[in-house]
């Protein structure tokens, strides 16, 4: 007998009804974070009449981004398609809930909790990194950490995406100037270690063609689970 599909395979429409149920928006069979929270959207399933709700949710002309497996290439009439780039959604397989062990020694470094007094360095430290959307309120989904140098925010990593038993990291990224030593390492398995020791899975997704940074993640003990999508696209105009 078919035990269904697994959590991960539609992670925002998950985490949108459970954790952050307080920042989505909600009509019938889709669901959609606040605009200043994230640009992530989920529908149950592909049919006619989830994407008519999320248009209902969106309003006219609004964009959003799908994350998974199974977004069909083309969306209906009045849509507009915008951009699709392939991932790689990465698991840590650990059944401890202790700090995880990496596969090569990782250097602690200092590093604090974020908070909203630090959003605008965080933005200004996404403008300069991309490391892949992030609002002026996405510090409201979890945890954030970050390394400083003085006054300035030069590395980072956080919780985004997360329900019962799963939390994805999100948001690693370092200052260019500082790249190489080792901060997006130490930050990726700082967040990790937290999430492991609340008995939940970190997962993460990263761009295929990432591959440096899928490196760094083996490294620290992820393994692949599959391959998705993060599809942007932009509702009707009304």
């Amino acid at each position: 007998m078919s035990e269904g599909p697994h959590p991960l395979d539609n992670a925002v429409w998950r985490a949108l009804g459970s954790r952050h149920r307080a920042v989505a928006q909600e009509r019938g069979r889709a669901r959609a974070y606040r605009s200043d929270v994230s640009v992530f959207a989920a529908v149950e399933s592909f049919d006619p009449a989830s994407w008519a709700d999320l248009a209902e949710v969106l309003g006219p002309s609004r964009g959003c981004a799908f994350l998974g497996g199974d977004v069909p290439p083309d969306p209906p009439s009045g849509w507009v398609s915008v951009d699709r780039v392939r991932c790689v959604q990465m698991v840590l397989e650990s059944g401890a809930v202790t700090p995880v062990v990496p596969v090569v020694p990782v250097v602690p470094v200092p590093v604090r909790p974020l908070t909203p007094d630090d959003v605008r360095a965080m933005l200004d430290l996404v403008a300069r990194t991309e490391p892949g959307p992030f609002r002026p309120r996405t510090i409201e989904l979890g945890s954030y950490y970050g390394h400083f140098e003085g006054a300035d925010l030069v590395a980072m990593a956080g919780e985004r995406l997360g329900f019962d038993g799963y939390t994805e990291i999100s948001a690693v990224c370092t200052d260019p100037k500082v790249r190489g030593r080792g901060l997006g390492s130490a930050l990726t398995h700082h967040v990790a270690s937290g999430i492991l020791a609340r008995g939940e899975q970190p997962f993460l997704h990263v761009a295929e063609s990432n591959t440096g940074a899928r490196r760094v993640y083996e490294k620290l003990g992820f393994v692949q689970r599959r391959l998705v999508e993060a599809v942007l696209v932009k509702a009707p105009p009304g």
